[in-house]
């Protein structure tokens, strides 16, 4: 808990705070989704079970793709106050939003607020950044699933985490705060992450298609 409220909640909050300061209209780090679409696919992801098959199933996305839009034809107001209250009892999501939602919310707050020229790094708490490094791992597994090196996450403690070609000769170190590398591994470029290694195994790794 954090704050008498759970991160996840936290940063649901902050991400909605940013989305009105930003208008509907804003455009994110999630290709060509505007703050609008966005807010639409929190919506769907949560509310709209039936029709949430095609975020990771290419088979269904026409469907999910054809409800989102409906969905975010809504009234701005009416988006922002679906996400802000988060899903509803009803959703097997209310009943595992810290453990389901915490990445989902931070990484997107970032798509948010990283889409903007002049963007910092928010500066978080010990322990904000300890409930992101529990997600590194996970994440990084599959983000960096076609590094053809072995790669070593690093946090500013020491503390490291190794994915990809275990077995391979070549290394890249990839270091910074939990929340820089957990956003690294989910594909987005906007980052403060340091890479080192061989020059050719660090451009590759940099060029890798980390989406999940």
């Amino acid at each position: 808990m954090f704050g008498g409220v759970t991160f996840a909640q936290d940063e649901r909050r902050a991400l909605v705070d940013s989305m009105t300061e930003y208008g509907p209209d804003a455009p994110t780090l999630c290709g060509e989704w505007t703050n609008r679409d966005l807010a639409a696919h929190l919506i769907l992801r949560e509310r709209r079970l039936d029709a949430a098959g095609g975020i990771v199933l290419r088979q269904l996305a026409g469907r999910t793709e054809r409800i989102q839009a409906e969905i975010a034809a809504r009234p701005w107001s009416t988006l922002l106050d679906e996400v802000r209250s988060g899903p509803p009892m009803w959703s097997p999501l209310y009943w595992v939003d810290s453990v389901a939602n915490t990445s989902e919310m931070f990484v997107h707050h970032e798509d948010v607020r990283r889409a903007h020229p002049g963007w910092q790094p928010r500066v978080l708490g010990e322990a904000e950044q300890d409930a992101l490094w529990s997600l590194v791992k996970g994440v990084a597994r599959h983000g960096y699933r076609n590094a053809g090196v072995r790669i070593v996450l690093e946090r500013p403690s020491g503390e490291t985490i190794t994915v990809g070609a275990r077995d391979a000769r070549d290394q890249v170190v990839l270091r910074g705060e939990p929340s820089e590398l957990l956003l690294h591994a989910f594909g987005r470029d906007e980052t403060t992450v340091e890479a080192s290694g061989e020059p050719d195994a660090v451009a590759a790794v940099l060029a890798l298609d980390r989406g999940i």
